[in-house]
């Protein structure tokens, strides 16, 4: 079955306002950039996003929150992004911080099918307010729910028609469990190929989670934080 569509706003034009999305990438490696910019092009509002971090003031989902299109994030990092501390301080964003790993099992849970998770990360902070916490073997552990998300927009670095898909190294970060994650599932590859050009051995995500797929140009695959060794 042909998952092709003809670019990124084909891909994101029925996610309507007030929607739960999943966002894959890690800092700014792996982020979907073509679909976050159809979607601040776009201009859907009152968004609920579930990503590790909340990208920088002027990339990622940053471009989202400056044009005030994110009512809610669930993320596990968000220190690089100023647009987003004055959003929080202010009231004007709900967040939800949580573990990184709790963050990754809460979407594997979603595409495993399983409703909730038990795990001793959080256990005696704030983040078990209002939490079922049961003991196990003698060792308490909060009862974390799936994710339910109405989207999963991931990034990858090859993908064939069918959907199948290929990281590239740390690309592959939360791209992987957020796929499996979505009630619908889309993909942005660098490169797009027909069925039976990718190995078998090297998908990273079956094409059975990913509903559209297409190939996105000029990436510009930024750097968060560069670091370089002064010449001697």
């Amino acid at each position: 079955m042909n998952k092709v569509v003809n670019g990124a706003d084909e891909a994101i034009h029925d996610i309507k306002d007030g929607m739960t999305l999943m966002l894959g990438g890690f800092g700014m490696c792996g982020l979907p950039e073509k679909c976050i910019a159809a979607l601040v092009k776009k201009g859907t509002k009152n968004l609920t996003c579930i990503s590790n971090n909340a990208g920088v003031d002027d990339f990622g989902i940053g471009l989202m929150l400056k044009q005030r299109q994110v009512k809610k994030m669930i993320s596990s990092y968000v220190g690089e992004n100023a647009e987003f501390e004055r959003q929080l301080l202010s009231g004007e964003l709900e967040v939800e911080l949580i573990p990184q790993g709790t963050l990754a099992t809460r979407c594997m849970a979603a595409g495993y099918g399983m409703p909730a998770i038990f795990t001793p990360a959080g256990i005696g902070t704030e983040v078990a307010i209002g939490k079922e916490v049961r003991n196990f073997n003698g060792k308490d552990y909060l009862m974390e729910m799936a994710f339910e998300a109405d989207f999963a927009i991931v990034k990858a670095w090859k993908g064939d028609r069918l959907g199948n898909l290929v990281y590239r190294a740390t690309a592959r970060n939360f791209n992987a469990v957020m796929a499996m994650a979505g009630k619908i599932t889309i993909a942005e590859v660098e490169e797009l190929v027909e069925p039976g050009e990718l190995d078998p051995d090297h998908i990273h995500t079956p094409g059975i989670y990913v509903h559209r797929i297409f190939q996105g140009e000029n990436y510009e695959k930024r750097i968060e934080q560069r670091t370089v060794r002064k010449k001697q």
